[in-house]
């Protein structure tokens, strides 16, 4: 009985100090704005006013190979994209009309590819890190950001337009781009 309490008493102070010295700071909020993502909407170029869904679409970026989650195959008349916080530079391949290509082989998907009217965009911008809280750590905001269209001769989409009027991206509030196809 002597050798419990021994046991027991050390273990209930421990759980009672870490209970206790959590403080609310040491959680980030889920209402806490983190890096924003840049926010695309897609119209279309006949009629400029409305908004134009991209059929089976899929979104790759440059330099991972990875579709974008939610963007496997979907439609969609607006993008929500990640920035790199590491880089100056993002690239994405947005395919319209995608389907997989077995090559020849449909039970080998190791040399499956995707096919489709394939574009590039280049997003080019400066970073900042901005201290959030202890809990939150950093988030990075970007200025200066400018969305090409690489050319390549069959391009779906034609134009964009800059909606940030040269301000920083911040949060995830409005649209930054609208691009015509």
């Amino acid at each position: 009985m002597k050798y419990i309490r021994l046991i027991i008493i050390p273990i209930i102070a421990v759980v009672i100090g870490f209970t206790i010295s959590c403080e609310r700071d040491d959680i980030c909020p889920e209402s806490t704005p983190t890096t924003p993502r840049l926010i695309i909407d897609l119209y279309d170029n006949d009629n400029q006013e409305n908004q134009k869904n991209v059929f089976n679409l899929v979104v790759i970026g440059i330099d991972n190979d990875f579709i974008l989650s939610g963007y496997e195959f979907t439609t969609a008349d607006d993008l929500v994209l990640p920035l790199k916080t590491d880089a100056n530079t993002t690239q994405y391949r947005l395919v319209k009309d995608a389907s997989i290509n077995d090559n020849g082989t449909p039970n080998d998907p190791d040399d499956d590819f995707i096919e489709g009217n394939i574009d590039i965009i280049t997003i080019n911008y400066s970073r900042e890190d901005v201290y959030v809280s202890r809990a939150c750590g950093y988030k990075t905001i970007f200025d200066n950001i400018t969305l090409n269209i690489e050319a390549d001769g069959d391009n779906w989409l034609l134009s964009t337009q800059d909606l940030t009027d040269n301000e920083p991206i911040t949060n995830e509030d409005a649209t930054h781009f609208n691009m015509f196809h």
